[in-house]
């Protein structure tokens, strides 16, 4: 009898480290199915969320918030364009790209979750950021990706138009928040096991293994 796992990953769309991470994540979940089986729910976190809908120039972004030279903002994006081609997920050319406010995506997500399609959408919406150079904010560019992967445009446009959502997604939030949750990405296990960072897939599939022969 397979055993199952409750995941929920904590995370933005314009953070790197967490497709790098759910890609580490899913090749470890395919090695253990169907041994054990999971669960995932996309919990929302903004890495910006003061971030004014035109974004801000990504280098320039980087180098203000973190303290570090151009150089080594350069070097760290290649490192994690390596580290996602790795593990089969290709970059676009971020350089030049902007960073932006990402909170009307949280909520489409969180509406998605009623309609079992919330991994589709966050690949979807990850997709668009870093392959595509698209604007997460930007409510054309959210219902295109609503309509890729098959959910209702006209409900997502009203929800883009209204504050439905919102105080869910800010609750969800502060409550992770509060948690102790102040980097992305963080997997939470069975509401109990804490897995912060992109991890290799051999580290996940480790720990999924030892949570689930404790359960």
């Amino acid at each position: 009898m397979s055993k199952h796992l409750k995941l929920d990953i904590v995370s933005d769309i314009s953070c790197p480290w967490c497709i790098i991470g759910y890609q580490a994540l899913n090749q470890a979940i395919a090695k253990l199915t169907p041994e054990i089986t999971v669960d995932i729910t996309w919990q929302p976190f903004e890495l910006n969320p003061h971030m004014p809908k035109e974004g801000q120039e990504i280098t320039e972004h980087i180098t203000e918030k973190y303290g570090i030279s151009v150089e080594q903002s350069n070097q760290n994006r290649e490192m994690i364009k390596q580290r996602g081609l790795e593990l089969g997920y290709k970059f676009g050319n971020r350089g030049g790209g902007r960073i932006f406010n990402t909170f009307d995506a949280h909520r489409l997500l969180h509406w998605a979750k009623e309609y079992d399609k919330q991994t589709e959408l966050k690949l979807a919406l990850f997709d668009l950021y870093f392959q595509q150079n698209g604007n997460p904010s930007d409510h054309q560019a959210l219902l295109s990706v609503i309509d890729k992967v098959g959910l209702n445009i006209e409900i997502a446009q009203k929800i883009l138009a209204s504050n439905e959502y919102e105080q869910d997604v800010r609750d969800l939030q502060s409550h992770y928040q509060s948690a102790g949750i102040s980097s992305v990405p963080a997997v939470i296990i069975n509401d109990k096991h804490l897995i912060s960072g992109g991890q290799p897939a051999d580290f996940f599939e480790k720990a999924l293994r030892e949570i689930a022969e404790e359960n």
